[in-house]
Formats: structure tokens, sequence, C-alpha cells
């Protein structure tokens, strides 16, 4: 896949035109990859490239400003989904007010006529673009008619009796309910980070060695204890995941440590992932060391059972 941050920075050959769709792609979940899958499906018809447009930072943070709710998927992690899903260029415009105040014809014309040299469009149930919002699909249809390309509008995609979308996605995760996750992103949730030095208790104090990863600009699952898978260089390890401020010790930093199962190998410095399978328990405050271990002991325990359970896999 090739990666644009410019139009003028693209190289493949658009000569042919391109199948186009458009969106922030946050969570890069079950819809999206249903418009996904629909454009590279028009492009191979008509011999074409797929293109994905996407925008970075998230149109909110320019727009709303910082307090926006965190990303789903972080902008590289975006980029590996949608290279996994086989589109053949992504252009991640760099999204600023001048743009937001684009009137739908001038982007159509600037971005996806001249330089994308577009033939298909498909966009999603709810899509808009430009000033105000107004480029519906309604619109995109009539400048579609006037600039030579077709537009495809799908219907939303629905899981559980109810549209899958990036804030019902947020919510779930913000509520701890990452196994309910999984079938709106046909995955579990993840989270990456770097491994730094943390307080050290785990190993020296009670036995269970922890990774204390420093995650990335991305949303954390609600404080609590979580059964986890976590990528290794590439390699897939059980884990118990723990989100919170230590109630035990009294800390006052959240913090996000995973004891990973039957490891023993110093990562320091290493960037992990972690993919959320199922909430175990609540963050609780235990009399003193002897009870968390024995709490610990039973986390590891149903961490496995729940691990080693075909429907837990990855």
């Amino acid at each position: 896949m090739e990666i644009a941050r410019e139009l003028q920075e693209i190289t493949l050959d658009l000569s042919r035109g391109t199948c186009v769709t458009i969106g922030n792609f946050d969570g890069v979940h079950q819809g999206h990859r249903k418009l996904i899958g629909r454009t590279r499906q028009k492009a191979a018809l008509r011999g074409m490239p797929s293109v994905v447009v996407t925008f970075c930072p998230h149109p909110l943070r320019v727009l709303v400003g910082p307090h926006t709710p965190p990303l789903i998927t972080d902008y590289d992690k975006k980029l590996d989904l949608l290279e996994g899903l086989g589109v053949d260029l992504a252009l991640m415009l760099r999204f600023t007010r001048e743009l937001a105040a684009l009137e739908p014809e001038d982007f159509v014309r600037t971005v996806l006529v001249e330089g994308l040299n577009v033939r298909e469009l498909v966009v999603g149930y709810d899509f808009s673009l430009g000033k105000g919002r107004k480029g519906n699909a309604e619109v995109l249809a009539q400048l579609g008619a006037r600039y030579g390309f077709e537009v495809e509008q799908l219907d939303p995609v629905i899981v559980n009796d109810a549209v899958v979308s990036s804030t019902r996605i947020r919510d779930l995760i913000r509520a701890g309910e990452v196994w309910e996750v999984r079938p709106l992103l046909d995955r579990f949730y993840v989270v990456r980070g770097k491994v730094v030095h943390g307080m050290g208790r785990g190993g020296r104090l009670l036995g269970f060695p922890t990774a204390n990863i420093e995650p990335r600009d991305e949303l954390l699952p609600m404080p609590g204890v979580y059964a986890t898978w976590v990528n290794v260089d590439g390699a897939l390890h059980r884990g118990v995941t723990s989100i919170g401020h230590n109630p035990t010790f009294g800390d006052e930093r959240l913090s996000v440590e995973t004891h990973i199962l039957d490891f023993d190998r110093d990562i320091y410095g290493w960037d992990i992932s972690v993919a959320f399978v199922q909430r175990l328990r609540e963050p609780k405050r235990f009399s003193g060391p002897e009870e968390l271990v024995a709490h610990i002991r039973h986390d590891v325990s149903l961490a496995r059972q729940i691990l080693d359970a075909p429907e837990a896999r990855l």
C-alpha cells in the first residue's frame, strides 16, 4: 500500500481513474470494512486502484480542541489495518480549519477529481463533507454527474440490533465491555505502548513481574483487571492486565501493567501490544500484599481458562 500525506506525494499511476472512499475510519470497524471492501471490489472490476482518503489529526481535534475523545486506533495502527485490507493507496490529508471551510465542490474538484482522478466514490450512510457538512450523498451525486464519477452510498452495518459506529465502540471500551467490542471491530481491542520502568513491586514483592506500558494516544478501557493476549516481537502470550491506580499501595498515577504468563525475558524499552479479551474484575483495595497475591493467582487461573477457549483466540 502506498501512503501519501499530500496529493503531490502520490507516485501510483492514477491515469485509469480511481475508486475512492473517504472517512476518519477511527477503529477501522465493521462498517468501515464494508466501505473499504466495496471500494476494492469496484476498483477491481474496473481495473483501477482503490483509494482511502482519511485525515490527521482527527477533525474533532481541530474543530473542538484537545478535550475530544481519545482515538480507538492511533494513526500508525489505522494505516496498518488499511494495508491489511488490501488498499492500494491511503491518502492521509492534514486536517486544518482551512480544509474544513472548503465548499463541497471545491474539495471534490481539487482532491477527488484533479488530485485522484476519481471514477467511483463509495460513502457511508451518514457521510458528509465540506463547509457546514453540506456535501452529503445527494450533493456528491450531483457533483459526480458534473465531473464524471459515480457515487454509491452504503447502508449501515448492524450488529446485535444496533448500528456499528466508532461512538458505540468507544462507549463499550470505556465501560470495560471489551468482549462485546470484538464483533464490532472484527478483532479484540488492542492498546500499544512502550514497556517502561514501574515501581518494581510486581516481581520483587509479589512474585508476579509486570510489563508497565506507556500507552500511545489511544483509548484505555475502564480501570480493572483483564484477560489479555500480549504480542511481544510477533509472538503471542497469555496475559493478565491491570489498569488502575494500585489502590492497595495508594498510587496516584494511572498505570497499565501486564503480567505475561510463562514469560521471563527483559523487554524494557520494547514496544508491545495488548489485546483485551475479557474483564475479570474491578480494581480493589486489599489488606496487604498477601491478600493481593491470592487474588492475582485467581486472576491468572481465570485468565488461562478464558484464553484457552476457542472463541478467545486471536
